[in-house]
C-alpha cells in the first residue's frame, strides 16, 4: 500500500524500484556527477510503464537488464519548477532491472561544492549533499518519495587526497586510488540518500560511534560530543535496539544550511554547535532520536512530516532528560514552546499551514519545515503524556516502532492505530485529548498543559534584577548554558538603546561570542538599536555561517531598519555562494537575488 504523494511522479503501486547499485564519478572540475543508476525493480500489475523522478539531469540512455543491456525508450517530461520532470521508461512486464546513464548538472541544487577557501581547512574543496525534502531527484534518478524504500550498494571514485563518505558503511581511512565501496543493507527512502567527500578525517568514540570531520575541527568535535556512545544507549534504554549498526557524525563546513540531517549511520552536524562546553548537543539527541521516528517509520508524504519530527522532539528531550537532568530538559521544553507560539503567530492563528496534517501540494515541501511539525507535533505527545503517565506513552511508542520497523506511515493510518491502540482503552480519554484539533485544527488546542522551567525562572530574576538598577556586571550567570543566555536575550526589550546594549556586551560578551545561538539572539537586538560595534561582527556570521535558522531572523532584522535592505542585498551578494541551495531558495525571496 503506498499513500499518493503529491511531490513525486512516480508510480509505485504499479512498478517500484527495491534495490539500487550505483556508480558515481565525482568531478570537482566540472562539478558534476557522472553516474550509472542500476534498479532492480518489482513489477505488482504487469505494467509497461516506470515513471522516476529526475531534476536538472542529463539522461544518456536506459539499459533493460543492466548495463550491457538493451537500449530502453524514455522520454523527460516538462519541467516543473518544483517537482523536476518524471522520467518515463517503458519496460516489460517481466523487466526486474534497468541501469540508467546520466549526469548531474553543475547546478544540481542537492549538491553543494566548496571551494579550499570555504571549508573549515581552507586548504581541499568539499561537497555534500542535502537529499531532504525532495532533492534526491537531482542528483539520482529515483523515485523520490518517502514512502518508497530501497537498499543501495555503491561504487564512488573520488579525487585520491579526499575521503568519500555516505549514508551507508563507510571507511575509516583514505584509500590511495580514491575509489570506495558502500553497502546500505536496511531499506531506506531516496531522501536519506546522502554523499560527502573532502579532506576528512576520523576519530573513534566507542566501538559503534565516531566522529569525522576535517583535520582543524576534528579535536574540538570530538570533545564536543564524547556523550555519543551514551546518548545511543540511553535511546536503546528508552524505545528499543538501533537498528542501523554504527552511529557516525559527520562535522560538515560552516555552510550546510541546518543544523543535522539524520542520513543513516551517518548523521551531517552543522559545526554550529560546537560551542566548547557541550551545551548544544541536544541537537545530536535530534538527530539520533530520527534513527527510530523517520529513518525506522518514515512519514508516507511530506504532508505527514509531523510524524517524523514531532516524535523525533519528544524522543530528544526524554534522551537529554535522562542525561542531564529534568531542569536542563525543561528549557528544551520551553524554548521549543517559544518558538512555536512564533510560529503560530507568524503563520496566523487560524492557518491552515498550523495543522499537523498539512496540504502542501503545489507547494515546496520545504514549506512544511517550520516549528508545527516539530513542536506542536511534540506537544501533542507531552498533552497524551499528562493524560495517561510516562509508562504506558512509552509502552505505546516502543510497540509502535517495533510494529512498524523499515515501513511508511501516513496520519490517517497512525490516527487510527493511536485509536486502536491506546485511545479506545481508555473512556473519554479522546475528548481530553482532543486529537482532531490537533491534526487536523489550527493554533494550539486549550488542552495543552503549561511548560516550564527552574532554570529559566532564575534567568527571569536575573533579567528583572537587572530592568530594576542591578548592574549587569554584577548579575549571578556563572553557570549559565547557552539556553540560558538564550532565553535572557531573548527577554530584553525589543527596543534598547545603544549604550544599553554596550552596558551588555562589555559584561557578558556578547558580540564576540563564538555560539552561534547566542550570537543569532543578540544581532537582531543590535541591528534594531544601531548598535554599530556588532555590526562587523555581524556581517562575518552572514557571510560564514549558513545554517538557515540562525540566518533568517538576522536578516529580517536587518530588513526592517532604514537602509537595512541596501546592507543586506550587499552582504548577501558577498554570502551567497557559501550558502546551499536550500537557503538560497529561502533567501533570494527575501533579500532579492543578487545582480
Amino acid at each position: 500500500m503506498f499513500t499518493p504523494d503529491p511531490h513525486s511522479y512516480a508510480r509505485p503501486s504499479e512498478v517500484q524500484v527495491r534495490h539500487l547499485a550505483l556508480d558515481l564519478q565525482v568531478d570537482f572540475g566540472t562539478r558534476t556527477l557522472r553516474g550509472l543508476a542500476t534498479w532492480q525493480l518489482t513489477n505488482h500489475t504487469g505494467a509497461t510503464e516506470l515513471w522516476l523522478d529526475a531534476r536538472d539531469l542529463t539522461i544518456e540512455a536506459v539499459l533493460l537488464g543492466g548495463p550491457e543491456g538493451e537500449l530502453a525508450v524514455f522520454t523527460l517530461g516538462a519541467a516543473d519548477a518544483i517537482l523536476g520532470q518524471a522520467l518515463h521508461i517503458v519496460v516489460r512486464p517481466d523487466t526486474t532491472v534497468i541501469s540508467i546513464r546520466y549526469q548531474t548538472s553543475p547546478g544540481a541544487a542537492a549538491l553543494q561544492w566548496l571551494e579550499p577557501a570555504q571549508t573549515a581547512g581552507r586548504q581541499l574543496p568539499f561537497m555534500f549533499t542535502q537529499s531532504q525534502a525532495i532533492l534526491a531527484r537531482t542528483w539520482i534518478p529515483c523515485q523520490d518519495s518517502p514512502g518508497v524504500r530501497f537498499t543501495y550498494e555503491a561504487s564512488v571514485r573520488v579525487p585520491a587526497h579526499l575521503l568519500a563518505l555516505m549514508s551507508a558503511e563507510n571507511p575509516q581511512q583514505l584509500s590511495s586510488t580514491g575509489h570506495y565501496a558502500f553497502r546500505m543493507q536496511q531499506p531506506i527512502p531516496a531522501y536519506l540518500m546522502a554523499l560527502a567527500v573532502g579532506n576528512v578525517e576520523f576519530t573513534p568514540l566507542s566501538t559503534r560511534t565516531g566522529i569525522y570531520a576535517e583535520p582543524v575541527t576534528l579535536p574540538s568535535a570530538t570533545d564536543e560530543f564524547v556523550d555519543l556512545e551514551k546518548m545511543v544507549a540511553t535511546a536503546e534504554e528508552l524505545y528499543g535496539p538501533y537498528s542501523w549498526g554504527r552511529y557516525d557524525l559527520l562535522v560538515l563546513p560552516p555552510s550546510f544550511p541546518f543544523g543535522g540531517m539524520e542520513n543513516p549511520r551517518l548523521t551531517f552536524v552543522t559545526p554550529t554547535i560546537l560551542a566548547g562546553d557541550r551545551s548544544l548537543t541536544s541537537l545530536v539527541a535530534h538527530e539520533l532520536a530520527h534513527s527510530w521516528s523517520g529513518n525506522l517509520v518514515t512519514n508516507a508524504t511530506w504532508n505527514d512530516f509531523w510524524l517524523n519530527e514531532g516524535f523525533t522532539v519528544y524522543f530528544e528531550r526524554r534522551i537529554m532528560e535522562r542525561l542531564y537532568g529534568r531542569p536542563y530538559a525543561d528549557m528544551l521544553q520551553v524554548l521549543g514552546h517559544t518558538g512555536l507560539l512564533h510560529a503560530v503567530t507568524e503563520l496566523g492563528a487560524d492557518s491552515k499551514d498550523t495543522h499537523l496534517h498539512l496540504d502542501l501540494a503545489g507547494r515546496d515541501p520545504d514549506e512544511g519545515l517550520t516549528e508545527i511539525a516539530y513542536e506542536k507535533g511534540d506537544y501533542l505527545l507531552l498533552t497524551l503524556e499528562q493524560l495517561i503517565g510516562r509508562p504506558k506513552l512509552d509502552a505505546f511508542i516502543t510497540e509502535y516502532f517495533a510494529r512498524f520497523s523499515f515501513q511508511s506511515m501516513d496520519t490517517v493510518s497512525f490516527v487510527a492505530y493511536l485509536r486502536q491502540q491506546l485511545l479506545s482503552h481508555e473512556p473519554g480519554l479522546e475528548e481530553k485529548l482532543q486529537l482532531d484539533a490537533w491534526v487536523n485544527g489550527p493554533g494550539i488546542p486549550s488542552v495543552a498543559p503549561p511548560v516550564a522551567s527552574a532554570r529559566f525562572a532564575a534567568v527571569e530574576a536575573a533579567l528583572h534584577n537587572w530592568q530594576a538598577g542591578t548592574p549587569a556586571a554584577v548579575l549571578t550567570t556563572a553557570d549559565w548554558s547557552s539556553h540560558e543566555w538564550v532565553h535572557f536575550l531573548h527577554g530584553l526589550p525589543k527596543s534598547m538603546t545603544e549604550a544599553t546594549l554596550g552596558e551588555l556586551d562589555a559584561a557578558f560578551g556578547f558580540t564576540r561570542s563564538g555560539n552561534a545561538e547566542i550570537l543569532s539572539a543578540w544581532f537582531p537586538l543590535t541591528l534594531a538599536a544601531g548598535y554599530h560595534p556588532a555590526d562587523e561582527a555581524m556581517q562575518e556570521f552572514l557571510i560564514k555561517v549558513g545554517r538557515r535558522k540562525f540566518l533568517v531572523p538576522i536578516y529580517k532584522a536587518l530588513l526592517a531598519v532604514p537602509g537595512g535592505q541596501a546592507r543586506a542585498q550587499t552582504i548577501y551578494a558577498q554570502a551567497r555562494p557559501n550558502y546551499h541551495s536550500v537557503a538560497t531558495t529561502t533567501f533570494d525571496a527575501l533579500v532579492g537575488q543578487p545582480a
